[in-house]
């Protein structure tokens, strides 16, 4: 997905998922890894016919909505949620929390922030009151507080510090709407890496046979153990420079807004 409304946002270019569809047909399983939640990725899911097993959630969740299969659902603890959640509010820092089934906000934040992301997650998220109320009967799979700029996720970071031993913290961005910097927060342990290798183990693939494909620096979590890996052309500087010290199993593609992922199937001979 890129930035241009109507050529691949907020689905993928027709070329993607046609090339997708016709890989996945070959035997080739396609596993989307993604810090957004399933339901954000169900129509690229469903037009490609992905029924496997996905990433979603920064690694929190793994799941194949297809054939309404649950891998893993690792929520983080109510105590840590509400503390985090505190902290956030307290400081005015906007903040989204995640289910399997929802994400929902407090309907004081609501703003620009909110229209921005829901283009990106095409559903609306569920606006109360008073967010901390809704904590204690909430399994949350992530929290994300959503920075303004690089400048304010400095902030950010600092506030989420303290934080680290109780959960796991990285940060993404997207394309279509930048500068906007989105935290991901999920329970302790979490990350695409471990996510990426249940999947291996469970479709019974070496880990070394995958391609792993991504933009952001959070991305080489799981890229680092693939055996082959490639950057977009609009990833960030430290993913390129990290990918390509897979020297010939390493490759860095056009941008997205190229339909890049087309010149990584075709450079690994898929």
């Amino acid at each position: 997905m890129g930035e241009k409304t109507g050529y691949n946002f907020p689905n993928p270019h027709p070329e993607v998922i046609r090339a997708m569809r016709q890989l996945q047909n070959s035997g080739v399983p396609i596993i989307l890894c993604t810090a957004k939640p399933n339901f954000a990725i169900q129509n690229i899911i469903e037009m490609a016919h992905l029924d496997n097993l996905h990433i979603t959630d920064g690694g929190g969740v793994v799941i194949d909505p297809l054939n309404h299969k649950t891998l893993q659902a690792r929520f983080i603890p109510t105590a840590s949620v509400l503390k985090i959640v505190t902290t956030l509010l307290q400081n005015n820092i906007y903040t989204e929390l995640y289910t399997t089934s929802e994400y929902v906000i407090q309907e004081s934040q609501a703003s620009q922030k909110t229209t921005k992301h829901q283009t990106v997650i095409q559903v609306p998220p569920r606006q109360v009151k008073d967010l901390l109320d809704e904590i204690t009967w909430l399994d949350v799979t992530k929290i994300m507080p959503i920075a303004t700029n690089p400048e304010e996720q400095k902030i950010v970071v600092t506030l989420l510090a303290p934080f680290e031993s109780v959960a796991t913290i990285s940060w993404g961005v997207h394309p279509s709407i930048l500068p906007l910097q989105f935290g991901i927060i999920t329970a302790p342990g979490i990350s695409k890496a471990v996510a990426a290798t249940e999947i291996a183990n469970a479709l019974k693939i070496d880990i070394k046979s995958i391609l792993g494909v991504g933009d952001s620096k959070s991305d080489w979590q799981f890229i680092s153990d693939c055996g082959y890996g490639a950057a977009m052309g609009n990833a960030q500087p430290e993913l390129k420079t990290l990918v390509l010290t897979k020297q010939a199993n390493g490759f860095i593609a056009p941008s997205v807004d190229e339909n890049g992922l087309l010149a990584v199937f075709k450079h690994f001979e898929l």
